[in-house]
């Protein structure tokens, strides 16, 4: 049975870095790569990080009916195509999604028990400072970006109930770890075999990061955007 991750975060919040670092370490996953319609940034390579495709090119999958998932994010369309998935349980591989929180609704309406990791910087101003950091790397310096950009983020934010886990990359290694823990500890969960003493411990650090027993964690980070942990609040 293949299991699907997801796994949103808002821009900026190292989630790319993540991923790789995830990929190179867990084996029998595979990774989509989503389809965009926006033009490559930096040393971005076409088949790698996305399949830069043209506006009407991704038009015709949509009607075509070949997308698991599709959003409209800046102006740009962003996809997963279904034949990732068709392909990884052809396999017997679990299948990765790097998606936004639009995406995440869609693919969890079509498959209820896909993970959901919902991944968040520790602050707004950390999350402002690797925004300005990344923007003078690809040598674009424009204020108004890093503004929209991090207003996005916060509505991004207010979706953190719809995922299973929350993952705060403060420290990259530590992160690193953390979402190797829950990866393979939903892998051992549903299993159903007996558990050898580091499997236990993937358990009990994802259990560790559900949603529900992350709200002392998350409150301050909620603050720092202006946003509450209340149900329904801001």
């Amino acid at each position: 049975m293949t299991v699907v991750y997801i796994i949103s975060a808002p821009s900026g919040s190292g989630k790319s870095t993540l991923v790789s670092e995830l990929r190179k370490t867990v084996s029998d996953l595979e990774f989509s790569v989503s389809y965009t319609t926006r033009p490559p940034r930096g040393s971005e390579h076409n088949g790698h990080e996305y399949f830069f495709i043209s506006r009407e090119e991704f038009e015709r999958l949509l009607a075509e009916g070949a997308l698991l998932e599709h959003a409209d994010v800046f102006g740009n369309y962003y996809g997963t195509a279904k034949l990732f998935l068709e392909s990884a349980h052809q396999r017997g591989h679990d299948l990765l999604l790097d998606i936004d929180v639009q995406g995440e609704r869609q693919v969890k309406q079509k498959i209820p028990d896909a993970v959901s990791i919902f991944i968040l910087p520790p602050t707004r101003q950390e999350l402002e400072r690797r925004l300005r950091r990344r923007s003078q790397a690809e040598g674009m310096l424009a204020e108004e970006v890093i503004q929209k950009r991090l207003a996005t983020a916060a509505r991004e934010i207010e979706n953190y109930r719809n995922y299973d886990y929350i993952l705060v990359n403060d420290q990259l290694e530590q992160s690193i770890d953390e979402l190797k823990a829950i990866v393979l500890a939903e892998r051992v969960r549903r299993s159903g075999g007996p558990r050898s003493a580091e499997e236990e411990k993937w358990l009990v650090t994802a259990e560790r990061h559900r949603q529900d027993n992350m709200r002392q964690t998350l409150q301050p980070i909620l603050e720092s955007f202006a946003l509450s942990a209340t149900p329904g609040g801001r």
